[in-house]
């Protein structure tokens, strides 16, 4: 009995150590990550320069993880802004990676170029970047990282929108009505079907037009008395129904549904949501 008792002591003390074990990776894992997320937020715009480049405006941004694959980038050239609403591949650290990759390659090719490139040519410049950058040849043995993005350049002055989308749409709020753009059935990144420019899409705008960008984690948000997706036709109802009100209740109105239709389930992707008032 006594022996018996001394190995069950044994046991448990190894059981002890393999959990504070356990415990002391996760919380290293758990800080790492951490600290990923404030270079992350770091490369985001600051709302200072959100501000001088934007007039009215909101962002619904939530990370699935602790970091997120989704990312915004939004910046000003003349009388240029340039707005960008992007989803990479993965969530957590992977899309986090990609995302920080997006931004940089955007810095190089929006701001250091000495001419002013149309949508197209961003879409196209950053898609060959991204396919140097990964090493991405079209083997079937590859990863096939990219993103999916909506790029819009805003003459707020001359009324004036470009549009160019990696699968992702755009959309204008007017009168009452949703028009919707649709982006190129490609992605940022490698691409089995066959490779094509980028399309570019001239919009011409009115004051009081609301533009709305956003990726497809709210909209495959899982949720509802069914439990259902609540889908781009659910987004668009809603849209149609508080396109009138000011944006930031737009905003509290989005996530408050969000979380009402999400209940127990858990979130299935980064979420962020984009709404631009031309003013």
């Amino acid at each position: 009995k006594k022996i018996l008792e001394e190995k069950v002591k044994e046991r448990t003390i190894e059981i002890e150590k393999q959990r504070d074990q356990i415990a002391k990776q996760n919380k290293e894992i758990t800080d790492s990550i951490l600290y990923a997320k404030r270079i992350q937020s770091a490369i985001l715009p600051e709302e200072s320069v959100i501000n001088s480049c934007l007039r009215d405006y909101f962002i619904l941004y939530k990370p699935r993880d602790i970091v997120s694959g989704d990312f915004y980038w939004i910046t000003k050239k003349g009388d240029l802004v340039y707005v960008v609403c992007a989803d990479c591949t993965g969530h957590g650290v992977p899309g986090a990676l990609m995302s920080m990759l997006g931004v940089s390659l955007l810095n190089e090719i929006v701001k250091n170029s000495q001419n002013l490139l149309k949508s197209s040519d961003i879409l196209n410049k950053l898609r060959e970047q991204v396919k140097i950058t990964l090493a991405q040849k079209g083997r079937d043995d590859e990863a096939k990282d990219g993103m999916d993005m909506v790029l819009a350049i805003i003459d707020f002055e001359k009324l004036t929108l470009q549009f160019s989308g990696a699968y992702n749409q755009l959309w204008v709020f007017r009168d009452s009505e949703v028009y919707i753009y649709k982006g190129d059935k490609m992605p940022i990144g490698i691409y089995p079907g066959t490779e094509r420019p980028f399309s570019n899409i001239e919009i011409d705008l009115k004051k009081n037009d609301i533009l709305y960008m956003f990726t497809d984690g709210y909209v495959d948000q899982f949720g509802g008395p069914e439990g259902k997706k609540i889908k781009t036709s659910g987004l668009k109802d809603i849209i149609m129904k508080i396109g009138n009100q000011p944006l930031e209740e737009q905003r509290n109105y989005l996530e408050n549904f969000l979380e009402q239709w999400k209940g127990e389930n858990p979130q299935v992707d980064d979420i962020l949501v984009m709404g631009i008032k031309v003013i």
